[in-house]
Formats: C-alpha cells, sequence, structure tokens
C-alpha cells in the first residue's frame, strides 16, 4: 500500500490516510504492509527534506527515541506547533520564545528494563510496539553516568532478578553517584539483602532501593537546587535534564520578576521552591509528605535563604482557596500531566497579580489557562522546553497576569 503522510500526531506517529506509519516524516510518501491500522515498516519513496541519518546506531531497534529521523528545526517548530495547537483549541494564542532544546547525551534519570539470560543480563529500553528488551551500549540519549551505571544494573539483574520476569530499573544522577530504584524482583531475605548491598558497594551505588525498601545508602543521593542540597524519597520527580530545569527555572524566575512572597504549587522536592528563597519568601505545596520533608530539610540545612514554609496537601481534593493565596505576590504552579482544573478555578478567584505556570502537558495547560483568561488574566508568553529530546513529549512555561 502507498500512503503519503499528511502530518505527525500528538503521540509522534506520522498519519496518511487514516494509516500510522512508524518512522515516517509529513510531506513523505511511503509502502508497506498495513496490518491494525498501521505500518509498522515503511519504505520510503519520497523522503522528506526534514529527513535526516539517525544519531544512534539503536534508532532502528530501540523504542527509546521515536524521532531521531526528524532534523532538530523540524522537532522545534513540531513542537512549538504542538502547544499553539493547544492554545487554538481554546481560542488562546500567545507570544512564544525561542525553544530551549535539552543537548544529546544529557537525560540524567531513565528507567530501562532487564532480564536474566543465560549468559548474564540483558539490560535497555523495549523495542518500539514490544516488549523485547534492546541493550543500547551506544545510547545517544543518557548522560554518560547513566550508561556508566549499565554494569551496575546488569549486576542487580543477575542478583535479583529471574528469566522469567523482567525488572523495571529506574536509575537517577545525583551528587553522590548512581541512586537506582528497582522493581519486579525477587522478594528480600537477609541472604538478597546482602547480596544487593555487595553489588552497590562494587558499582559505588550511592543508594539502593529494592521493592520500595532502602538496602544500601552508600552516599545521600543529593540533588542541588540553588544553594540547597535536598536527598529526595526513591522514585521522587525530578526534571529530566539539568539543562531543562535550568530553562524552566530561568523562565519561572523570569516570570515572577520582583515578587516577594510566592506560593509554589506541586512543589515536589524544591525544584523551583529552593532557587526562588534566594530572593522571596516561599510557600510550597505538595501532596507528598516525603517529598515535602526533603524540602524542608533541604532549606534547613542551607545557607543564605529567606524563609520557605512547606504544607503537605492534596491539591486535587483541597485546593488552596482564595484568601489562602491572596497574601502572595505570584504564584508558581507545576502540576501533573492531568493538570490543575479545581486549583486553577480557586486561582482564578483569588487573583493573584502573576502566575508562572509550568506544564507537562500543552493540552490540559491550555485548558487550564483559558479559565484564567476568561477570568481577566493575559497571556503573556509560552516558553516550550524540551527536555525529552527525539520523542513526542513537550513541556513548557508560561507568565500570566493581570493588566495593571
Amino acid at each position: 500500500m502507498i500512503v503519503t503522510i499528511e502530518r505527525l500526531g500528538h503521540l509522534g506517529d506520522a498519519l496518511g490516510g487514516g494509516i500510522f506509519v512508524s518512522g515516517a516524516l509529513p510531506g513523505e510518501v511511503v509502502e508497506g504492509e498495513v496490518a491494525g491500522g498501521r505500518m509498522v515498516a515503511p519504505k520510503i519513496l519520497t523522503p522528506s527534506p526534514d529527513r535526516v541519518r539517525p544519531p544512534c546506531p539503536h534508532a532502528r531497534t530501540c523504542g527509546g527515541c521515536l524521532l531521531q529521523h526528524a532534523s532538530d528545526s523540524f522537532m522545534a517548530d513540531w513542537k512549538q506547533e504542538v502547544v499553539r495547537s493547544a492554545l487554538a483549541g481554546q481560542g488562546l494564542e500567545a507570544p512564544f520564545r525561542s525553544i530551549a532544546v535539552s543537548p544529546p547525551a544529557s537525560r540524567r534519570r531513565a528507567t530501562l528494563s532487564g532480564r536474566r539470560t543465560k549468559g548474564g543480563a540483558l539490560v535497555g529500553f523495549h523495542a518500539r510496539h514490544s516488549d523485547l528488551i534492546v541493550g543500547v551500549p551506544d545510547c545517544r540519549l543518557l548522560h554518560p553516568d547513566l550508561m556508566a551505571a549499565i554494569p551496575a544494573l546488569e549486576a542487580l539483574v543477575v542478583t535479583g532478578g529471574s528469566r522469567s520476569a523482567e525488572l523495571a530499573l529506574t536509575v537517577t544522577r545525583s551528587l553522590g553517584g548512581p541512586d537506582v530504584s528497582v522493581s519486579g524482583g525477587k522478594p528480600l531475605d537477609a541472604a538478597l539483602r546482602g547480596a544487593l548491598a555487595q553489588v552497590a558497594e562494587r558499582h559505588g551505588l550511592s543508594r539502593l532501593t529494592w521493592q520500595g525498601e532502602t538496602v544500601a545508602l552508600r552516599v545521600p543521593p543529593a540533588q542541588a537546587f540553588g544553594p540547597a542540597r535536598v536527598v529526595p524519597p526513591p522514585g521522587a520527580f525530578l526534571q529530566a535534564t539539568a539543562e531543562g530545569e535550568a530553562a524552566l527555572l530561568a523562565a519561572v524566575v523570569d516570570a515572577i520578576g520582583e515578587a516577594r512572597m510566592v506560593t509554589d504549587l506541586f512543589a515536589g522536592v524544591g525544584t523551583f521552591a529552593l532557587p526562588l528563597a534566594q530572593r522571596a519568601e516561599v510557600h510550597a505545596v505538595e501532596g507528598d509528605a516525603a517529598m515535602t520533608a526533603a524540602l524542608d530539610r533541604g532549606w534547613r540545612q542551607a545557607a543564605g535563604l529567606k524563609r520557605v514554609t512547606v504544607e503537605t496537601r492534596d491539591l486535587f481534593r483541597r485546593p488552596l482557596e482564595p484568601d489562602e493565596l491572596r497574601k502572595c505576590d505570584a504564584v508558581v504552579i507545576d502540576p501533573p500531566r492531568a493538570g490543575a482544573e479545581a486549583q486553577t478555578a480557586a486561582l482564578a478567584r483569588a487573583r493573584v497579580p502573576v502566575i508562572a505556570f509550568v506544564s507537562c502537558n500543552p493540552v490540559t495547560f491550555a485548558r487550564d489557562s483559558a479559565m484564567l483568561v476568561r477570568a481577566g488574566y493575559r497571556l503573556d508568553w509560552v516558553q516550550v522546553v524540551d527536555q525529552f529530546r527525539w520523542s513526542a513529549h513537550v513541556e513548557l512555561a508560561a507568565r500570566l497576569s493581570l493588566p495593571a
């Protein structure tokens, strides 16, 4: 079957004639067999000028990256357009700042899959549309420190895995070394605890968490947020790259300007709250008690920061109300992909002068922003941040303000 590609869907798959086509770009003419509405192995008859040679040798087999065949300029334009289209769907438009793109080999946190084999262990990402694990010894996505941790992950799979089960191995770069959390392994007993601790020591892991239980802590796996050092609980949210985090933080700092009292909603472990405390008092609100405790410890142990208060609160069930928000000059909000409809409604009633909105979902961002615009806010600008290189994932920061 021959198909002309019309566009990319929001998940990054090409679409033409109602068929999903893997590895194609808009304007290309492709040919291949179609099954279940998808062409998995297309032959490119007419290539797009935006097509490039994938930089990674694993691009054809690994499912960790979806769009290595697209040029950087195409990806930047497409991701900006994804956000523009989401805004247009809500009747909104805004000036766009230049996109900030994280470089190759910068991902500092990733979840890999692992399985025992006859000869040892296989660790890598799943093949596209498959449960098959593909080893990635020359990955162009992960930070070199994560690549250096793969032998440790293989040793963990050999020690605590089985040939019948797949392990999920989340590894995070920290100031103390690789911070690893594993699920899907054998149940812990005294012998396995000892063996896992030996692997952590031999490979220099900062912390090893197995099925939710910390079994080794050599060095605190601290993260730097401004002058503060925070040890997040295992599995806590962290921006995917240091460069992406810096771009989002710069946008937030610019958005709130000279605000002296800031409320940080969905504050996590202090990604924004602690750097902002160099210039403003901050009230940080987060639903996870372990994360708020880590944030509070980070603030108390840091020097030169203004006052930071923390509150553990489910902002979906109990959003901060207008009387709790009116005392602040600016709000920073960074909700999960579902957005923050209830909290945004309270923000609209509170009429806080400035809102720095960070989002990982353009659709829910547009929905929530439209609510604020209807309440009188102006969408001043949008900054797209691409820290999930070669993927369809889009993040952004934006400034909303009340006219003077």
